[in-house]
């Protein structure tokens, strides 16, 4: 495999980081508006994974998706966008039964939103 030039390994990391940026205000954004932290939480990850579902989706079944694209929405923002830090803080804050109500929530929900994208990529193609 060949290696990347470094001006091309720059360009990927401001991707990156810009999509970082944009994913971490959008995350603040989404907790400040939610009526309680795990709720905040809970919708951005949900709402990612169906996002990384479609972005990853497209990826694989068409050259529409550049690596650029990739870096930007999927590393970027996707991945700042989403909290495993805060979901595991707030799930263990909770009282036994809120905080098994938490991670089935966050797992079972997130793991629908990738198969539902999947789905939705498949019924826009």
């Amino acid at each position: 495999m060949e290696r990347s030039s470094l001006p091309d390994r720059l360009r990927g990391l401001a991707l990156v980081a810009a999509g970082g940026f944009a994913g971490a205000t959008s995350r603040h954004a989404v907790a400040v508006a939610a009526p309680a932290p795990e709720l905040g939480t809970l919708a951005v990850n949900v709402a990612g994974s169906f996002a990384l579902g479609l972005l990853l989706d497209a990826a694989r079944r068409t050259d529409a998706v550049s690596q650029r694209t990739r870096l930007l929405l999927g590393t970027g923002f996707l991945s700042s966008f989403t909290t495993y830090s805060a979901f595991a803080v707030e799930t263990a804050a909770l009282a036994p039964r809120w905080a098994v109500a938490n991670v089935v929530a966050n797992y079972a929900l997130g793991f629908l939103a990738v198969v539902m994208a999947g789905l939705v990529g498949r019924w826009t193609a």
